[in-house]
């Protein structure tokens, strides 16, 4: 499957790096769109880019990406878009659970492949909700497959917001399979729930993981379209709200809210500890969280 497979790691690699650099473009042009907020003052953010690496020989343990971050401009107070491709031997405790998901021959062969996209924006303004997507493929000598999605994660939720995002995602499923969106959206609703809190991070929006139909050009063809339905999903909610008025009140209420997606990252999402489990660059792997939060 290796030899078989190597046109197409490929190419999945090089639409992640593709995506990745439509979507810096375009919060790079949403930094320079006039502004009459409070942070209409400062100059626009911009990205600082750095590589990342994982192992440190280059050898059968290594790979790396761009982790791409901008804080503290007019409209994002810290946004972070990752790519990465890494692939090595699989640990003890990441073979167990593969098996345990079902990855056929991982206890055989643990080798890996893996490449993707993680995307995280914490908002300056309390009404523009935070927000995240990823989308991945993965790769191992008996099995492959795809996973990713986005959810929308306001601390102040607006109806018409939460309306926007799901169409432009339900419309992006429909487009290959009637029953992905509601499918997807049910896995979102489950998987972004915070157990402890009993609540979940936001408003959901779709989460999907071991895709494997069988065709992969119909997987990662669904898949480059839930890449592409990322901007028009969030970028005309954030244009709506990043100029409102906001007070003190709704400040402490986007900390607060902040906490959760914190908890959540740290000690329920998959990705962060198969980043972490592996010896990727940490940094990367925790860019996730905000940078300023708040628990009561």
């Amino acid at each position: 499957m290796s030899d078989d497979f190597d046109d197409r790691k490929a190419r999945a690699s090089a639409w992640f790096r593709e995506i990745r650099d439509q979507i810096v473009e375009a919060f790079e042009r949403l930094e320079d769109t006039q502004s009459t907020g409070p942070f209409a003052d400062r100059p626009a953010g911009r990205f600082e880019v750095t590589e990342t690496q994982r192992g440190s020989d280059g050898g059968e343990d290594a790979g790396g990406g761009l982790m791409s971050v901008m804080r503290g401009g007019r409209c994002f107070e810290k946004v972070g878009v990752n790519v990465s491709t890494v692939y090595g031997t699989l640990g003890t405790a990441a073979q167990q659970a593969m098996a345990a998901r079902g990855v056929p021959g991982i206890a055989d062969d643990p080798r890996f492949w893996a490449s993707g996209i993680s995307l995280v924006a914490h908002m300056q303004n309390p009404h523009c909700p935070a927000v995240h997507m990823n989308t991945r493929m993965f790769w191992t000598p008996g099995a492959w497959w795809f996973g990713g999605g986005s959810d929308l994660n306001p601390c102040i939720e607006y109806a018409e917001d939460t309306a926007h995002f799901h169409a432009t995602l339900k419309a992006r499923c429909e487009a290959h399979n009637p029953d992905y969106y509601p499918r997807f959206k049910a896995w979102a609703d489950e998987y972004f729930f915070i157990p402890h809190r009993k609540r979940a991070r936001g408003v959901g929006g779709i989460f999907y993981d071991d895709l494997n139909s069988g065709d992969w050009e119909a997987d990662f063809a669904f898949t480059q379209d839930v890449g592409r339905a990322f901007l028009p999903a969030f970028l005309p909610v954030t244009e709506r709200r990043r100029d409102q008025g906001w007070t003190e009140d709704d400040r402490e209420t986007q900390l607060v809210h902040r906490g959760l997606y914190a908890e959540y990252n740290l000690v329920y999402d998959r990705g962060t500890k198969f980043g972490l489990a592996t010896g990727h660059d940490a940094d990367a792997v925790l860019m996730s969280l905000p940078p300023l939060a708040k628990w009561r």
